[in-house]
């Protein structure tokens, strides 16, 4: 099927802007993982605890909210107080749980099991939604989850208690998902983003408090560089949907699956995945891409 343009634009212009949207969106995955890379590159000289790094992602990230909002003059309009907290909260567990893995395990490990959330959505769907089970996804989703444990299986990278953290990530970053979009149903994006920022950053320091310190110059630069490459990812993702279909955008999201599995050994000397490793991968990806396509057209 042939683009269509709109008709102040011709289909060479359609066609650039698409091009752009998927350089936005496939920038954006590069840049979660960069972030992630960044952690691992930061244990060879300083000693910061994940937990410090999510503090500092939210810092930034709720900093960068208030002053678009303030130059906007966008007002707060929260409505449903009980979907921002759960929002805040799981994806508070989320970020730590995905961070902690990365220091615990391997940055393709932990970046793999964190994009399983597809996959305990779909799960939360067939029971709670009869109406949009889909039988097809569910073998999908089995198949998927037997390339987790290949993953973690000794033909791949070894499994370990410590693998639970990734797993727990892609697990709690789905219900912060599916919260999300109760969210969406009564608030505007900048609402959201300033409960979530604002709200979880005071959870971080409450709960963290004695792994968050003055830090030096080196400890600074590594927490910003981390931050920072969460904040361009997601204004690139932003930007980069305003220009795709939500197919296009969510199949380019997931390749970051595989630039894990590609870039971890050499940026991060991770140990290579092996034909298990892949095969995993690859079903977890391919689970994802499936999912995303079902979820668009089910509306």
């Amino acid at each position: 099927m042939k683009p269509t343009a709109p008709p102040h634009l011709p289909i060479a212009s359609t066609r650039r802007a698409r091009l752009i949207g998927s350089l936005a969106v496939f920038a954006s995955a590069f840049c979660f993982y960069l972030a992630t890379v960044i952690i691992r590159w930061s244990e060879a000289s300083v000693a910061i605890d994940p937990a410090f790094f999510v503090f500092a992602r939210f810092l930034l990230r709720f900093i960068v909210v208030c002053t678009t909002m303030a130059i906007a003059r966008q007002p707060l309009r929260p409505v449903r107080w009980h979907y921002l907290i759960g929002r805040t909260v799981f994806n508070c567990i989320a970020v730590f749980c995905f961070f902690k893995a990365v220091s615990v395990t391997t940055v393709a490990q932990a970046n793999i099991l964190n994009m399983t959330y597809p996959l305990f959505i779909a799960i939360f769907t067939w029971f709670w939604l009869r109406e949009q089970r889909d039988p097809a996804a569910m073998v999908l989703v089995v198949a998927a989850f037997a390339g987790v444990w290949l993953v973690l299986s000794p033909g791949g990278m070894g499994f370990s208690s410590d693998s639970l953290w990734g797993i727990l990530s892609g697990l709690t970053a789905s219900a912060a998902i599916v919260y999300l979009d109760l969210s969406r149903q009564y608030h505007d994006t900048h609402t959201i983003l300033f409960v979530m920022f604002g709200l979880g950053g005071i959870l971080i320091l409450i709960l963290f408090h004695e792994h968050v310190f003055m830090p030096g110059p080196l400890e600074a630069v590594y927490l910003l560089l981390c931050a920072a490459a969460g904040v361009a990812g997601q204004y690139l993702l932003t930007l980069g949907f305003r220009f795709v279909t939500a197919v296009e955008g969510g199949i380019i999201s997931s390749t970051r699956i595989l630039l894990a599995a590609l870039l971890g050994p050499l940026l991060v000397s991770d140990l290579p995945l092996g034909l298990y490793g892949w095969t995993g991968a690859l079903l977890i990806f391919g689970a994802n891409v499936y999912l995303t396509i079902r979820r668009v057209a089910s509306g």
